[in-house]
């Protein structure tokens, strides 16, 4: 979304993205510790960043962080992996200074220490580069990733195990359970979740970051006239597709679809204003009711129930839900939805948020309450992102399909 001349995140300060001064002053940790602003350590040979939560005791005595009984239990197991903690890694934490409680005890960061110390942890990444970033425990997925994601960001449970090819620090983003977590649990469960993913996490290394595009690039707005009208335009065997409607439900009087859009190959999607002329939605209408075309969408139910309701159209041909693999892969709450999958698997953490606040209802409970989609369709700059967004929505779903179906049944 444009601000004058400059995108929202162009001018989004990095230490006070919510407004808020974040900085050691505001902070005060340093006041208290043997060595505030603990300085990164380590000789980065295999380009290997870790993000720990904070020091403990022995970091702020020794001035380095990793030096205590969680730290020795990580060393240990990078050994086992072929790496060397302080030669291969280099190491920070989330927050730099050992976060002490009134009694002088180590105790766990605050959000507002993480938000304070999250521009000196961005300084390194940028300035260092690296190729895997590990973030051990939640304090670390907060302050890597927090700012970014705009929903319920949850904890490590939900983090843990994802290998995120994130496209603004161009490094494999890797969460795994703290050192700390996995000697205070003393489970061999957790030990072996912890082991398994360092593993995979480790096995990075050997894997080129991948060459992403800008995925606007793909979408062209037409008319919905125009729809595989044009014989360039195939029949297509597969297809992904998406709405932005008016509400969750169709059912109450008033509702509308106010645009569709249709993927059938990773580099191209057509996305259109839905009329209310049926001859002029008569292709979409045609796509939806050829059972020869594979259907795929992210919670078919809910494409399902607006077709019908809506344009008195059911669906034929459906082919694959990429929301249900979603959680027959894995089926940890919170991991889902298409924007986390999107994240995970692509790398990009955001890119609704510019649209969200229109795609809510206004605080009702109801599932047929309307939201602001048909007052943002008004404005020709807002409709626009608003057709890109739905795009993306259908191009995103088709290549996750395609992950999925690899992973469910082989390359």
């Amino acid at each position: 979304m444009m601000q004058g001349f400059f995108t929202k995140q162009q001018t989004q300060s990095i230490s006070r993205p919510d407004g808020k001064v974040h900085s050691c002053a505001s902070c005060g940790l340093y006041q208290h510790v043997q060595s505030p602003r603990m300085v990164p350590f380590g000789n980065f040979k295999k380009r290997i960043l870790n993000i720990g939560k904070a020091p403990d005791e022995t970091d702020d005595e020794k001035g380095r962080p990793f030096q205590g009984r969680a730290g020795r239990r990580l060393q240990q197991e990078y050994r086992r992996l072929g790496i060397d903690l302080f030669e291969d890694c280099l190491n920070v934490n989330a927050v730099n200074c050992c976060s002490l409680d009134d009694k002088g005890q180590v105790r766990e960061p605050t959000q507002q220490e993480i938000a304070c110390c999250r521009n000196r942890v961005l300084k390194v990444i940028t300035e260092y580069q690296p190729h895997i970033i590990i973030l051990f425990g939640t304090a670390a997925v907060t302050s890597l990733i927090g700012h970014r994601w705009k929903k319920d960001l949850g904890g490590i449970m939900k983090w843990r195990g994802w290998n995120i090819p994130d496209r603004e620090f161009k490094a494999w983003i890797c969460p795994v359970f703290s050192p700390e977590y996995v000697e205070k649990a003393d489970s061999p469960e957790i030990d072996v979740i912890w082991k398994s993913d360092l593993k995979q996490a480790i096995s990075m290394i050997k894997k080129p970051f991948p060459a992403f595009e800008d995925e606007e690039k793909y979408v062209e707005i037409i008319e919905a006239k125009d729809f595989m009208q044009s014989s360039l335009y195939p029949v297509p065997k597969i297809a992904a597709f998406d709405y932005e409607t008016s509400g969750l439900k169709p059912h109450n009087k008033g509702h509308r679809i106010a645009c569709a859009s249709v993927c059938s190959n990773e580099k191209h999607v057509q996305v259109f204003m839905m009329p209310s002329n049926k001859a002029e939605r008569l292709p979409f209408l045609n796509f939806l009711a050829n059972p020869i075309i594979k259907k795929i969408a992210h919670n078919m139910k809910f494409e399902h129930a607006w077709s019908l309701v809506r344009l008195r159209q059911p669906v034929n041909g459906w082919y694959w839900d990429s929301m249900l693999a979603a959680h027959i892969l894995d089926n940890r709450p919170g991991v889902t939805g298409l924007k986390f999958q999107v994240y995970v698997h692509f790398g990009v953490p955001d890119y609704d948020s510019e649209v969200s606040e229109y795609l809510h209802s206004n605080g009702s409970k109801s599932g047929n309450a309307f939201n602001k989609v048909l007052e943002m369709i008004k404005d020709p700059v807002k409709r626009q992102k608003l057709m890109i967004y739905c795009g993306l929505d259908s191009l995103y779903e088709f290549r996750l399909a395609k992950i999925q179906q690899e992973v469910i049944y082989g390359p």
